[in-house]
C-alpha cells in the first residue's frame, strides 16, 4: 500500500520517504528530491496557483511511473510537514500518481484498521 502523510504522525516508520525541500532536524530517512517543490513555489499561498505551477514546474517534468519505483514500489508513504486535511504538495503527488497510474493513495491513519494492519505486515517483514 501507499500512503501519504507527515513528518509528526509517520516520520519514525522505515517506509517514510520525505518529499519536502526543507527536512526535520537530524532526518535519517529517505528522501526524494524530484517531488519537493522549489522554495518560490513553497511561499505560494493560493492552493489553486500552487497546484498550477507545482504540476508545471515538477510533476510534468517526471515519468510517473519512474517515480513509484523510486520511491519503492507499492509499500511506502511520502511525507511532508502539513498536518492531516490541511493542504500540501504530497496530496497533490498523490491525485497525480491516481490520474496517471490509477493508484489510490490514502492518508495514512494508524487508528484505522486497515493502515494498522498495513503497518503491522511491514513491521512483520522488516523483523
Amino acid at each position: 500500500m501507499i500512503f501519504t502523510s507527515n513528518f509528526r504522525i509517520a516520520g519514525h516508520l522505515p517506509q517514510a520517504v520525505a518529499i519536502s525541500r526543507g527536512l526535520p532536524k537530524g532526518w535519517g530517512g529517505k528522501t526524494y528530491k524530484p517531488l519537493a517543490p522549489p522554495w518560490s513555489l513553497v511561499r505560494i499561498n493560493d492552493p489553486e496557483q500552487f497546484i498550477k505551477l507545482y504540476r508545471a514546474q515538477v510533476l510534468d517534468k517526471l515519468d510517473p511511473q519512474q517515480v513509484l519505483q523510486d520511491l519503492g514500489g507499492d509499500d511506502f508513504l511520502i511525507l511532508c510537514w502539513e498536518g492531516p486535511g490541511e493542504f500540501c504538495h504530497r496530496r497533490v503527488v498523490a491525485a497525480w500518481l491516481m490520474k496517471e497510474l490509477g493508484i489510490i493513495i490514502d492518508e495514512f491513519d494508524p487508528k484505522l484498521r486497515r493502515h494498522a494492519q498495513w503497518l503491522w505486515e511491514m513491521e512483520r517483514r522488516e523483523g
